[in-house]
């Protein structure tokens, strides 16, 4: 099982490995062995996931998620293929967690009056300063 948030978990049996001959590192070693890692999720065969999370999920990782619903994240980084499978695992798990949290609404509040009459102060005094560029004076030392 891979937590993603509190009270939810994906089973492995959920997800599906691909291995695949890396570009990366590995010498003459990278022709042989197959050591890059796609993870595949299906998103619309999966039970663990509320309609609400799928579609949360499909919205925000839309660019990721191919036209039969399934979401591939791959990995390449090292030349083992056990490292890359669990580096696979875990950007999985924090891509579903980005996708899956929610924004705190945020709180309309109105400007207090000490707080608009400061601005038009230091506006005034902007003014000033930029009036006394002109003339050669200084305004600012009143």
């Amino acid at each position: 099982m891979i937590s993603i948030l509190p009270g939810l978990e994906i089973p492995e049996d959920d997800l599906e490995f691909v291995a695949s001959r890396s570009g990366g590192p590995g010498g003459q070693n990278v022709n042989k062995v197959s050591s890059r890692v796609t993870l595949r999720f299906d998103l619309e065969r999966t039970t663990a996931l509320s309609p609400e999370q799928r579609s949360r999920i499909r919205a925000r990782l839309a660019s990721r998620i191919n036209k039969d619903g399934v979401l591939q994240v791959t990995s390449q980084v090292t030349r083992s293929q056990d490292l890359n499978r669990e580096d696979a695992v875990t950007r999985f798990g924090e891509l579903l967690r980005a996708a899956l949290h929610q924004d705190k609404r945020r709180v309309a509040t109105r400007a207090t009056r000490s707080s608009k009459e400061q601005r038009l102060q230091e506006k005034k005094i902007r003014t000033q300063i930029k009036q006394a560029r002109g003339s050669g004076k200084k305004v600012w030392d009143e």
